[in-house]
Parts: C-alpha cells; sequence; structure tokens
C-alpha cells in the first residue's frame, strides 16, 4: 500500500515549525497506529536520484487538541524528515508546494519514503508502485479509494497509465455495466453519461449550445391569416429550422443529479485528447469540493444556459438557484487517460490538482493467452514481460509499455496478423522509431516491410529467439487445479525477474521455496521438519497450498492429482534433512493467480531474520 500527499507549506518552510504533519484520518487509515507515540524508521529517496538513500528514525506524537499526528525530532537529536527535505534535498516553500511525497509500508515499524516532483508524479513513479494500492490524499479531503467497494469514494478521478491497462474497464465494471455483474452492483443506465474527448471538443459539445434543429409549423396561407389544411381537416406543415438548447453530456448529467438522490456518474474517456482548460472553461471552478462533496465555489451561468436549467429544473433547483451552478454531492466525474498518447493537449497543475489520481499498472494477467505464428505458438505473458522490460530500459518510460489488453484477441489467441498489424506496428511506429528500444531483428538492412515479405515469420521467430522466448509447442499454459497456480512444466522461467534472500545469489522464482528453506534451516538449524511445515503453513497470507511437503504429503499429492505424473513430480524441489525428504513447490502463479507477491510480502514481515527481494 502506497500513500502519496502533497506537500503544505509549513513541511517546507523552516521558519513554520519543526515538524511534517498528518492529519488523523491519514494516519488511521494508512499507519494503523494505535496510541499517542510510534517510532518509525523511514528509507527516504528521491526519484530523481536513483543513488540517493537516507535511514530516518522519526517520532510520531499525537497532538490531543487537534486530533493530528507530528513528527518530531528524537531526543537523540537524529534527524527528522522535515530536515530531509530541507538540507538534503533543497526544497523550498515557494518553488515545490505542488510536489508530492510517497511513504510506501515495508513492515509493521518499516517505511519508504519517496520525494515526488510534480512532473513524476504522473509517470515515471509508478514503477515502483507496481501492484499496489494507491491511496491519494488530497490538499481538501481524507477521502481514501472505499475498501468495501469497488466504486471509490472520491468524486473525481483520473485513472491513467499505459495503453490497454484496463481502464475503461475497471470504470465498467464498478458500474456494474457488464451482464455478469452482480445486480446489487449495477448503476442504472439512466445515470451513468460518458463522453470522448478530442482535439475537435470545446465547452459547446461538452456542455451544450444553440444548434440549428430541424421542426415543423403550419403552412400558412398568402395572406397569412389561414392555414392550408387537408381534406380530412389536419393542417399542411412545413420543415423549418430553428434554434434550440442542446444539452451534452456534462449538462445532462448535472441536471440528472439534481432530479435523483441516487449516485449520477459522467464518464470523460481520453481526457488528455482534448484541451482540457478550453473544453470546461470557468467550470473548472466547480470542481473544488468542500468536505460534503458540493463545489465550494460557484459560478454564473450564462443567460442562455440559465434560462435552459430554470425550464428544466425550475428557477428554485439548488442546480440554477439565482443563476449560479453547483455541483452536487452526488455527481462523479470519472476520467481515463493513456499517458503514451503522441496527440495529447497539456493539463497545467492548477486543472490536475483538483483530480485525485489512480494508476492502473500492468498486471500481466492474462496468462492463458498465445500468439500463433502459423502453429508456432508463445505465450502472450511472457511476450509482454520481455518487451516491456525492453521498453523500461531502453527508454526508461512507462508509458509505452504493452498493457494486459492492448489487444483483445478471440478465443484468446493471437493471430499473426493481429500480431503483426497491431502489436508490432505499435512497437516500430510508436517505441522504436528513434532506435530507443532493442526489440526487433539487428540487421542493418532490417525494415517494418520485411514483416511482409515472404518470409516475415521467420523474422518474427528470429525476433522472439532475440528476446529469449521458447515456443510452448502449440499448447495452452496449464493451470493446477489443486493450488491454481501456473506452472511452466521445467526450470526454464525465462522472464527476467529474480530474487534473493538476505542479500544474496540471485535465484529464479521456481526456486523461491527451496532457496528460502536453505536460508531459513542456516538461520535456525534445530527446527524439526514438522516444526518448518506447521510455520511455514501458518503464515496469513495467498500461498500454494502445497507450499513445503513431507513425504506423506508429497505422495499423497501425487496420488490424487491428475493428469501427467512426471509433470506433478517437476512440481516440486526435493531436499534432504536430518533424514528426512523435504518437497519444496515450483510452480509460483502469475498474473491474476499471483501468489508469489503476498507470500513475499508476508515472510518479510514476520520475525524471520529473512528478507527476499525482487531484482
Amino acid at each position: 500500500m502506497i500513500y502519496i500527499s502533497k506537500f503544505r507549506s509549513n513541511d517546507l518552510n523552516p521558519s513554520k515549525g519543526k515538524q511534517i504533519e498528518f492529519n488523523k484520518g491519514v494516519v488511521d487509515k494508512f499507519f494503523n497506529f494505535t496510541g499517542s507515540e510510534h517510532i518509525v524508521d523511514f528509507e527516504c529517496h528521491s526519484v530523481l536520484n536513483p543513488n540517493l538513500k537516507e535511514d530516518i528514525q522519526v517520532e510520531f506524537k499525537l497532538s490531543p487538541s487537534r486530533g493530528d499526528y507530528k513528527i518530531y525530532q528524537n531526543s537523540d537529536g537524529t534527524k527528522d524528515l522535515k530536515d530531509f527535505f530541507l538540507d538534503t534535498l533543497h526544497l523550498e516553500s515557494d518553488k515545490n508546494l505542488d510536489d508530492y511525497f510517497a511513504i510506501k509500508k515495508k513492515n509493521s515499524t518499516k517505511y519508504i519514503l519517496y520525494y515526488l516532483p510534480k512532473d513524476i508524479i504522473f509517470s515515471n513513479f509508478f514503477s515502483i508502485a507496481a501492484n499496489d494500492q494507491i491511496l491519494f490524499i488530497s490538499e481538501k479531503s481524507d477521502e481514501v479509494k472505499n475498501e468495501e467497494s469497488d466504486i471509490p469514494k472520491s468524486r473525481q478521478i483520473i485513472y491513467y497509465g499505459a495503453p490497454g491497462t484496463g481502464k475503461s474497464h475497471k470504470i465498467k465494471e464498478a458500474l456494474g455495466e457488464y451482464e455478469d455483474c452482480p445486480v446489487d452492483k449495477k448503476v442504472p443506465k439512466a445515470n451513468i453519461f460518458r463522453t470522448t474527448f478530442h482535439p475537435d471538443s470545446d465547452y459547446s459539445t461538452f456542455v451544450g449550445a444553440y444548434k440549428p434543429t430541424k421542426g415543423k409549423r403550419p403552412l400558412y396561407g398568402l395572406n397569412g391569416g389561414l392555414t392550408v389544411r387537408l381534406n380530412d381537416g389536419e393542417d399542411l406543415n412545413e420543415d423549418v429550422i430553428t434554434y434550440k438548447f442542446i444539452p451534452q453530456a456534462f449538462l445532462n448529467a448535472y441536471m440528472r443529479a439534481y432530479q435523483t438522490e441516487d449516485k449520477v456518474y459522467l464518464i470523460i474517456e481520453e481526457i488528455n485528447r482534448g484541451n482540457c482548460a478550453q473544453i470546461f472553461g470557468d467550470l473548472f471552478q466547480l470542481l473544488d469540493r468542500d468536505e460534503n462533496g458540493k463545489s465550494e465555489y460557484t459560478i454564473k451561468a450564462d443567460a442562455d444556459l440559465k434560462s435552459f436549467l430554470e425550464e428544466k429544473l425550475g428557477e428554485d433547483n439548488p442546480g440554477i438557484k439565482d443563476g449560479e451552478l453547483c455541483l452536487p454531492s452526488n455527481l462523479y466525474i470519472y476520467a481515463t487517460m493513456n499517458t503514451s498518447d503522441q496527440s495529447l493537449f497539456p493539463i497545467d497543475s492548477a486543472f490536475k490538482r483538483r483530480w485525485d489520481w489512480e494508476y492502473e499498472p500492468i498486471k500481466y494477467k492474462n496468462t492463458d493467452w498465445v500468439i500463433d505464428i502459423d502453429g508456432v505458438k508463445y505465450r502472450w505473458c511472457d511476450f509482454q514481460k520481455e518487451v516491456n522490460t525492453h521498453i523500461l530500459k531502453d527508454t526508461s518510460s512507462e508509458d509505452k509499455m504493452l498493457g494486459d489488453y492492448f489487444v483483445n484477441p478471440p478465443a484468446k489467441v493471437i493471430s499473426y496478423n493481429l500480431f503483426r498489424n497491431k502489436i508490432l506496428f505499435y512497437l516500430w511506429n510508436d517505441v522504436c522509431k528513434d532506435g530507443d528500444a532493442d526489440i526487433f531483428p539487428t540487421d542493418t538492412d532490417f525494415s517494418f516491410s520485411k514483416l511482409y515479405d515472404d518470409d516475415g515469420k521467420q523474422l518474427v521467430v528470429s525476433m522472439m529467439n532475440k528476446l529469449n522466448l521458447t515456443p510452448i509447442n502449440g499448447e495452452h499454459v496449464e493451470s493446477d487445479e489443486d493450488d491454481n497456480d501456473i506452472f511452466d512444466g521445467d526450470d526454464n522461467d525465462t522472464s527476467s525477474i529474480r530474487y534473493s534472500i538476505n542479500d544474496g545469489e540471485r535465484f529464479q522464482k521456481t526456486n523461491l521455496a527451496s532457496e528460502l528453506f536453505k536460508e531459513y534451516i542456516r538461520l535456525y538449524p534445530d527446527s524439526s521438519v514438522e516444526e518448518i511445515i506447521s510455520n511455514w503453513q501458518n503464515l496469513k497470507c495467498k500461498k500454494p497450498k502445497h507450499l513445503i511437503e513431507n513425504e506423506v504429503g508429497y505422495q499423497s499429492y501425487i496420488k490424487q492429482s491428475k493428469g501427467d505424473k512426471t509433470k506433478n513430480e517437476n512440481r516440486f524441489e526435493q531436499i534432504d534433512f536430518k533424514g528426512q525428504k523435504v518437497y519444496l513447490w515450483k510452480g509460483w502463479g502469475d498474473g491474476i493467480h499471483d501468489n508469489i507477491t503476498p507470500f513475499i510480502e508476508c515472510v518479510n514481515a514476520v520475525d524471520w531474520g529473512i528478507t527476499i527481494k525482487r531484482v
């Protein structure tokens, strides 16, 4: 879990207080303190200087009068966080008040702190935060994401990240817009309004304006006194062009919110593809919400808008009373933003700070998708991970990485044409156009058009070889029904991710359990096999059911499990300990089946003297 906050003016002013302050709501939701005093160790970093690291121990004390927690310098004179910001990073109250800091929980007493310049908070930092829940605390609100519901409490959120990470999907799922969503989670369609920004979007296409509309009116005779009538006595009508105020997405959502007590949602897709300053105009001021969710400041509606709303809502309705516009507390505005888009309009700081931001990381969840190159099949997830590693390494940008839903293939199979025309074209045109990422074959005469030659498929296969990807012989990745984990079938983990225990040798994830066992018995040589199995299985976290087994447990698994016996046996590594055989699991899950991350966090949190790192 990661807590992100903007600096307060006193935090960066050396003459105003010696401590950093956290309101009580933040402490309750993030630190989970009980009592009035707490000693906390911070490992401080700056994303601008990866080599900078400073360990700081601080003391939290509860202010009985104000109900907030302040960080004080310790009695031994240990440097506190404010000194780190002022003296080490040289931050100033008149220059850095738009910057942020983030705190990531390491264990019950240790935290990692990052300094985040305003230009980085919405981009590169989130490589640190991948797969973590983000608590984004605004300047004027103590609201965080609702832990009990998929629908956030925050009334204005921009979901952002690389293309295909499922930002729109997340909103639709939260609002229950899919057929298989539970009935109690479905928001009525009448309460959902959606629009997409683009370069031609403006105030009138977002709010509304007078537009010519086609209508009918009775046809009058030459003298103008009598209407022309048909034989059946009905008036003969003629087509005319009239002007009428036509409301758009914002105004429709605004009116609906004042017509119901239910929550109303305005969804803006691709918010950064339009000029937000032009589109919102003076509505931008309404985005400042008070503690009750209403606009802190109202704005005057122009004559046309005032007349229209008075007609639709009534003159005394709070939505237009005294000619003023005010966002109601039940109107929620959610937006999506692809950080890699090249046809973008800049979003200024004043607009940014009126929103909460939620990063949507790449989760590598589609472990059962395959890429089919004329019968030669590769795991999509393996390709996605390896390519993204190259992109991040060579371009230092997460914005261009491949999201989980960059493609949405039928039957979970990415055909050669889909792979070439969408994925490879994107990589060639948007990622590698300046030769930044080393993904394609390195022949000096290679060009994208060669992928369409007779030997194009062989070129793709050579590219896969260059990425150290091996075919899967036309078979889908199988999952273990007992453990719900993904197993590769051998020890050849093609992922570039490695792990270490207590800063020792690096190893693949398939060796995690065995390496952990070796370190555990080194630290606790007097333990019995039964004690170790009991301690490991009692860890309160998501983990494989057969993480560690003795001879009896192992033989029972082999006997009861389905499928190839040899493959099932290969799911374990055998270690001899005190005359007994111990079997350690090798099939750690991935994507939506990820159990290695919570397991590592759990081990690091218990008092074993063991720290597992992802390197």
